[in-house]
């Protein structure tokens, strides 16, 4: 049955949790890099033992981390074997974790290598790293997405990075604005049926597709309608919390918006609402299951200003038409006096059979379902909040 390997990043550190493919009982390792805000850790599909973490601080800035081992230990690419990896005052050492900015937006001119977190050197300030998206085939190939807005890759497991500038330099840029969580591109697809095809979600600008590998860029939002933007059915300005897809259905997309749940069926060409009887169409997560891919699950939240969910009750739902019908899911979980948020990057599904299913909370919970979220039970409590969640299945 194989085994699984869950990763939480939280506000205070990186979890992993382990456990073999009946899921009952788990192993939690961490915390790796206490105290720091771990915004996102993924592991490579091409080799189960390499994973990347994105490590922010307001003191020091950003820093990505990377695993060899499954995260047994972790290193600052770039850094010589044996260098240390912090300064003599305690300061982590992260001069050799440099972003490569090709051009400049306002000049057209080549720039000079820095450090990502720079506001000093680049008038574009670079905030942290929401999302990190491995390669689906090369495990030294990254795509991470920034605050504020923008895309870049590294092919050399992380040692340097460049933007792929189209996306910044794209006509709309003018217009995007930050949602309350700030300016970040948060949401990486890699269609493996199409290595040239990637989609990406920014908050709030809306979803964009490249067909040429990243060069050029399409805003795809026609049907999104959203309240108090001068124009509600603009093409850029929305904010879209989150884009999920399935692999064998690479045209079919779901999106969890600031308000509606959407579906495209023509690759983001157009999307059309699928909110159906939610209790509420407002929430942060959208995942579809494994091995059914018109199975997919969200967790509603109350409103925009009042993150928690509906009556206190934590209740995922799930559809099985692709939308517009849906079920609750409590199994399992409190349903009454919670007030936990699930953020949008806090939910994964694993590979196995029958298909599992995990989110954590702002309260510091990780859930996991071993029965494609018909019951729940808690993998591990008191963690710090957790800001994402993420899973492999391990042969």
């Amino acid at each position: 049955m194989g085994a699984v390997r869950v990763l939480a990043g939280t506000r205070k550190g990186a979890f992993v949790l382990t456990s073999d493919g009946k899921r009952k009982t788990w192993d939690v390792q961490g915390p790796f890099f206490g105290g720091w805000e771990i915004y996102h850790m993924k592991g490579s599909p091409a080799d189960l033992n390499r994973l990347y973490v994105s490590q922010t601080s307001g003191w020091f800035g950003q820093i990505i981390q990377r695993s060899d081992d499954g995260g047994k230990t972790w290193h600052q690419p770039g850094l010589r074997p044996g260098e240390p990896t912090t300064t003599p005052d305690g300061m982590p050492v992260a001069e050799s974790n440099k972003f490569m900015y090709d051009t400049s937006p306002e000049t057209g001119k080549p720039l000079t290598t820095h450090q990502f977190y720079d506001g000093t050197q680049h008038p574009w300030e670079f905030k942290r790293v929401w999302h990190l998206e491995p390669s689906l085939t090369d495990p030294d190939t990254v795509y991470a997405g920034v605050e504020d807005a923008a895309l870049f890759r590294t092919t050399d497991g992380g040692q340097s990075w460049h933007e792929l500038a189209g996306l910044r330099g794209h006509a709309s840029g003018p217009q995007w604005t930050p949602g309350a969580g700030g300016l970040g591109l948060h949401s990486i697809i890699l269609d493996q049926s199409n290595p040239k095809r990637m989609y990406i979600a920014i908050s709030a600008a809306g979803v964009f597709r490249t067909d040429d590998g990243g060069t050029t860029w399409k805003p795809i939002n026609r049907g999104l309608r959203s309240q108090y933007i001068p124009d509600p059915d603009a093409e850029v300005g929305h904010c879209v919390h989150r884009i999920a897809m399935h692999p064998t259905k690479p045209n079919v997309l779901f999106m969890q918006k600031h308000w509606d749940v959407m579906r495209s069926d023509d690759a983001g060409e157009s999307w059309h609402e699928v909110s159906g009887n939610l209790p509420s169409d407002f929430g942060f997560v959208i995942d579809v299951h494994a091995h059914e891919p018109e199975t997919i699950f969200v967790v509603p939240i109350k409103s925009d200003s009042e993150h928690y969910p509906p009556d206190g009750k934590l209740r995922v739902y799930r559809s099985r038409t692709g939308g517009n019908t849906w079920e609750a899911l409590t199994s399992g979980l409190p349903q009454k006096d919670c007030y936990v948020n699930v953020l949008r990057d806090a939910m994964a599904v694993d590979t196995l059979d029958p298909c599992g299913v995990y989110f954590g909370t702002t309260g510091g919970q990780v859930y996991g379902s071993t029965d494609g979220g018909d019951s729940w039970a808690p993998i591990v409590r008191d963690l710090p909040a957790v800001l994402s969640v993420e899973v492999q299945a391990l042969s």
